[in-house]
Order: structure tokens, then sequence, then C-alpha cells
């Protein structure tokens, strides 16, 4: 399908850009439609079919010349603002996802949430809000969502209501359509960030105390293996990429990702992504062949993006086989479930495999729990760094170095508790003087409240 015969197809984005631009300044009916003539002009007079033959950049610059030249043809009732308006609104819907790209454009929305054509979401600073964004119908969304998925080889129809893909900044999207969705198609985007956070930028940000980013600086470069767990949304990744930075450029890193968000800043980096099946079903590359291809890559350190499936096991192997110094994270609600979560995962990759001998694994590969949590004012925080101190019996047992204690809400809504130390010395202080690093006795007891901004 053209470019031309989508915009014949989609009339409603005009009557859309009429009700928002009178929603939002009260014009007359009259003057919107002058906005709804000239949009019509244009349509007319592009012809996408023969500048198909041209690259994007220079059909895209095209476009917008002949945008901008009817609308500057007409009486000047239209401000620069507003000329400039129209002709986006055309591109938007010719090149880009339709309503979609003001959304996308704007780096402090982390999610957009489309549930049906009426209702558009986004998340700011930890926080849902409604948009003014609509769509004309379910038939135009529909569109949207075709248009994504088909960039990357997937399809979406009745006989396959869901799917999963990914927009060209790697953002990843997950659609699902009637007969599934009641209500009409459900449409979310899980953005990624261009600029990462960096140690002082969490704790600038009462993510994590000074003494709490000290004792994980040092396990990174104490090759200690550390596993970051935490809900969706809670900062997980960020936390991840953070710890990264760490690691001396000196080394070899390959990371395994889903789709890849890590942006490490060292010099030798191996990035590995996996890939979903065609349309036929068939060229899938799953996390666990990656991670065994990984081995033979001579990794000084292995960072897998998120561990959910039967790659726990080859990710424990590695990190007991000479692969010190490994990060990772994982879906939990507490570092407890953490450890849960990993028993059941290995599980699946060799279900013959007796319960104590996958927990001996745990024990001795992993080092250091970080929970990450975000808190009901939106904002994220670590709220535990355990230590996983070995195998008692048949129970892997954990003790806590640092804890988030919440202690209230002010009336602003704002999460007030404090960070604390439990005053525990934990055993892997002896690797970190193994390794050359000693940290201040005090930091063990170390108390930092958060009060309400």
């Amino acid at each position: 399908m053209t470019s031309e015969t989508v915009l014949r197809e989609e009339p409603g984005w005009e009557q859309r850009l009429m009700r928002n631009a009178e929603r939002k300044t009260g014009l007359k009916p009259e003057y919107q439609e002058l906005k709804f003539t000239l949009h019509r002009k244009l349509l007319d007079r592009i012809n996408l079919d023969a500048l198909s033959s041209v690259d994007d950049e220079r059909m895209r610059a095209e476009v917008r010349q002949a945008a901008l030249a009817i609308v500057n043809s007409e009486p000047t009732l239209l401000t620069a603002a507003e000329k400039q308006q129209i002709s986006d609104e055309v591109l938007h819907e010719v090149f880009g996802l339709g309503p979609l790209e003001p959304l996308l454009q704007d780096p402090g929305i982390s999610d957009i949430l489309v549930n049906g054509s009426k209702h558009v979401y986004v998340e700011r600073a930890g926080l849902l809000e409604l948009t003014n964004v609509c769509f004309h119908d379910d038939g135009h969304l529909l569109r949207i969502i075709d248009k994504i998925v088909s960039q990357v080889g997937r399809r979406v129809d009745e006989s396959n209501p869901m799917v999963d893909a990914r927009l060209k900044d790697g953002s990843r999207v997950n659609a699902i359509i009637p007969p599934l969705a009641v209500d009409g198609p459900l449409l979310s985007i899980r953005r990624f960030g261009t600029d990462k956070l960096m140690p002082a930028d969490l704790v600038a940000k009462n993510s994590i105390t000074p003494g709490m980013m000290q004792l994980l600086e040092a396990a990174v470069k104490a090759r200690l293996n550390i596993i970051v767990s935490g809900g969706t949304g809670s900062g997980k990744t960020t936390l991840l990429n953070a710890l990264s930075a760490f690691i001396s450029p000196k080394e070899r890193i390959v990371t395994i990702e889903d789709a890849a968000e890590l942006q490490l800043k060292q010099p030798h980096v191996a990035r590995l992504e996996t890939r979903p099946a065609n349309l036929e079903g068939q060229g899938v590359v799953r996390q666990r062949q990656l991670l065994v291809n990984s081995l033979r890559m001579r990794p000084d350190r292995i960072v897998v993006g998120e561990v959910r499936g039967d790659e726990a096991l080859d990710m424990l192997q590695a990190m007991n086989t000479g692969h010190d110094g490994s990060l990772t994270t994982v879906h939990a609600n507490s570092p407890r479930d953490a450890v849960s979560r990993l028993e059941v995962m290995v599980s699946l990759a060799n279900a013959n495999m007796h319960p104590n001998a996958i927990r001996q694994q745990i024990a001795s590969a992993v080092h250091i729990l970080v929970q990450a949590s975000r808190m009901s004012d939106g904002s994220r925080r670590v709220v535990n760094i355990t230590e996983v101190t070995g195998l008692e019996v048949d129970v892997v047992t954990l003790q806590d170095i640092f804890v988030f204690e919440k202690r209230g809400v002010s009336p602003e809504g704002k999460v007030i508790g404090r960070f604390a130390a439990t005053g525990i010395l934990p055993k892997f202080n002896d690797k970190l003087l193994a390794a050359g690093i000693r940290l201040p006795p005090e930091l063990f007891d170390e108390v930092v409240p958060v009060e309400a901004a």
C-alpha cells in the first residue's frame, strides 16, 4: 500500500485536528472548515507514487515543501504556527505513526498506552495521565498498528491478534486487537530513553544513597555477581546500566538482550540481540542460544538485560565457571522472590535437576541481590541490597545490608521514609579486601532520611 493510499483512506485525521484545535482555541466552525479545505487541496496535489522512487529524507522534504506551499497560498487567516501544524499533521500520517508522533518526540514520556481510539495515556515521572490525543476510529488505530508491525515483518489480524514488535529507536511495542480486546485495539509502547541515568544521577534523585552506591561500585569492581530484581517499571534496566559504568574499560563485555536497550560506555562491548520468528514462524533466536554462543566469544563479563526463562541455568553456570562480575535483572517483588523465580526458571531448562542442586547453583553463583521498586508517588528507589550468604539445609540464606523503610506519605502524596544500613558487615567484604577495596566501617551504619520535597 502506498503512502498516498493511506492518506486517502484516512480522512478522519483532518476532523480530529479540527476538533482538537477547536477544543484548545475555541475557533469558529468556519475557520475549521478552512483547515479541512486546505488539507483536501494538499492531498489532491501531492503525488506520492512519483516520490516513492527517491530516498526517504528527500521524499519527506518534498512533501513538507508542497504542504507549506499550499498553506501559504491561502489567505492569511492562519498564523505561522498553525500553518506549520497542518503540514506536520500530514507528514505524521504519511511517514510516521499519525497522532502518536508528538508523543514519541516528547523525551519526558516513558510509556504510551492506547486503550481504543479515544483514550491515550502516557506515563511521565512514573505517573499515568490522560492526553487529548485520539484516533478517528478503531480502523485508524488498526492501520497504525499494522504500520508498526509490518516494518519488522510481523502481522496482526483475527488469526494472530497478539503481536510484539519494535520501533526504529528500539522501543518495545505490544498490540492486541479484537476479538481478544473487547473495547477496541490496545497498543502499549515502552520507550527507551536516549540519555541514560548514571550513578551520580540516581544519587541526586534520591533513588539510592551515596553509601549504597559506593558499596555497589566496590562489588562491581571486585567482580561479584549481581542480580537486579524488581517489578515492571521499577527501574531495573536503568540501574543495571548505571552499575555497568563501574566496569573497567579494559574488559571485554558481551551484552545479551531481547531489545537492545543498554548503553554501555566502555570501548570493548559486543552487543547481541534476540530475533523473533518471521511470518512463517521460523528463524527465532532466543536468549539461551545467544548466551551459550557468548561463552565462545571470550567475554570477561556477561550482561543479560533480563533473565526470564530457561537461559537462567546457563547464566548461573557462566557465573560459576570463570565469568565473575556478570550482571542481569529478573522480575520479582523481593529478594526472596527473586531466588524463587530463579529456581523456577532453572527447572524450565532441566526438569530432572534436583531442587537442592538448583539452590546450590544459585547460592554459589549469586553474591548480591539489588531490589528496585516504584513508589506510590512514581519515584523509583533501591529498597534492598541483600547478600546471598549460602545454603542451609535446603534454603538459600539471605541477609539485608541496606533497606529502605517507608514511614508514610506527605499531604502532597510524596513518600516519606529512610535508607538504613542494617549494621551487618557482609561476608563478601573479604572478596572486596582481596580486590584491594576497603570500605569505611561507618558505611554499614548509615541512615539517610528521605523527606517530602
